[in-house]
């Protein structure tokens, strides 16, 4: 595989005492494929300037400590360069640009299937963005609104809110995800309730499925689909569980954005949380979100019965195992589905909402020559730490930011 020069920047390997260093490293740039059908193509240099730090970027550090990383390296390679969340700045067309993260021989990421081959720039198979330069297929390289740009330089408050499009991507296709099940769970007893047609149901199931709507969790996914449902559905009734205090940044923050209520966990038993909760929804769950990665969400939402008849229960969770009593689940007639992904025009609708938004009130910033020091103790002592902000990103390339706007 032919190289295109070395840079500095940070990766992953297979090493139990620095899964994550910073250093010079060759980069590469093979040929690849945004879609199925479509041409392969040798990436464009590009200069990342502003990146986010994502839960995935951790996990994958622990898989490294693990020496469980080799399948995520590109091709022929002992490591990968991390980041998928950010601006970059592309020389060749003079723009800044997002870039679509996930590619490959594939006729629609969201229905990735077994004879389909992927790659995630900075997750999976792909270099990504914690570096001085990389290469990107020229084709997903997404536009950024007008009027966020001054002479050359991209606007701070701008740029903080373009670390999400991934995440708040992947909440708009759960959107879409939780529509097309949930009217087709739905739908039929909507006819009989309302008398209508089977197209007509469809369309008022789509949103009675979000009557009475838990997310459990509130990290960043958490609020984004708490915002995305809000938007889509205003007359959802939303309740956040987590841990948090109810006066804390993050719940304040979520609860503007959403008009959602919120039950904090402080319960000793799960029964009495499950009460909690069904009180503030003023029932049971039509629709049940696990986004905090314990095995707390399907104990409430099945064994405490939070999850309603005819519910749907989406687990966005990596790590926790589902279970459930086949009897009741099967009177229930629950619906349990799990998928996290999405497709560019997710991203590019992304794009836009995110910015008119306020959500670079919730990223504070590590200074680059902080986190190039000593990156896994960034990780865990500041970025991932217990009073960790919402979301951290680091300004890869200060000549590209208005600091000031």
């Amino acid at each position: 595989m032919a190289t295109a020069g070395k840079i500095y920047g940070t990766y992953f390997q297979n090493d139990a005492k620095k899964p994550l260093v910073y250093g010079e490293v060759e980069l590469i740039n093979p040929p690849r494929q945004r879609l199925r059908g479509e041409p392969k193509k040798e990436g464009i240099e590009v200069h990342p300037v502003i990146i986010g730090f994502c839960g995935t970027d951790y996990e994958l550090m622990r898989m490294g400590r693990e020496g469980r990383l080799g399948a995520k390296f590109p091709a022929g390679q002992q490591r990968l360069i991390n980041g998928h969340e950010g601006v970059v700045w592309v020389p060749e067309q003079n723009r800044f640009a997002i870039v679509l993260i996930r590619g490959g021989d594939s006729v629609d990421p969201t229905r990735y299937t077994e004879d389909e081959t992927y790659f995630e720039y900075g997750c999976d198979q792909a270099d990504g963005l914690f570096c001085d330069r990389m290469y990107v297929n020229p084709d997903m390289l997404l536009k950024i609104p007008d009027g966020h740009v001054s002479d050359g330089k991209l606007d701070l408050s701008f740029a903080k809110k373009m670390v999400f499009p991934d995440p708040f991507g992947c909440m708009l296709f759960q959107l879409e995800r939780m529509e097309d099940l949930g009217s087709a769970h739905w739908f039929r007893q909507t006819v009989r309730r309302r008398g209508c047609g089977m197209e007509e149901a469809r369309k008022f199931a789509a949103d009675e499925i979000f009557g009475r709507t838990v997310i459990f969790g509130l990290g960043t996914t958490g609020m984004f689909i708490g915002d995305v449902i809000h938007q889509a559905h205003p007359d959802a009734r939303i309740v956040f569980v987590a841990r948090s205090p109810k006066d804390s940044l993050k719940v304040r923050f979520a609860l503007e954005q959403t008009d959602a209520v919120y039950v904090r966990n402080t319960f000793g038993e799960p029964a009495d949380m499950a009460d909690a909760i069904r009180q503030a929804l003023g029932g049971r769950a039509t629709c049940f979100i696990g986004v905090s990665g314990t095995n707390l969400e399907h104990q409430i939402a099945f064994e405490q019965k939070v999850l309603g008849c005819n519910g749907i229960y989406n687990s966005f969770s990596l790590g926790p195992r589902i279970t459930f009593d086949t009897m009741p689940f099967g009177f229930e007639n629950h619906l349990i589905f799990g998928s996290i992904n999405f497709r560019q025009d997710h991203m590019e609708k992304a794009i836009e909402m995110l910015a008119v938004s306020r959500y670079n009130e919730i990223v504070e910033l590590i200074d680059r020559d902080e986190f190039t020091a000593d990156p896994i103790s960034a990780y865990e002592n500041r970025i991932y730490s217990k009073n960790a902000p919402m979301k951290t990103a680091v300004i890869w390339n200060p000549a590209r930011i208005d600091m000031n706007r």
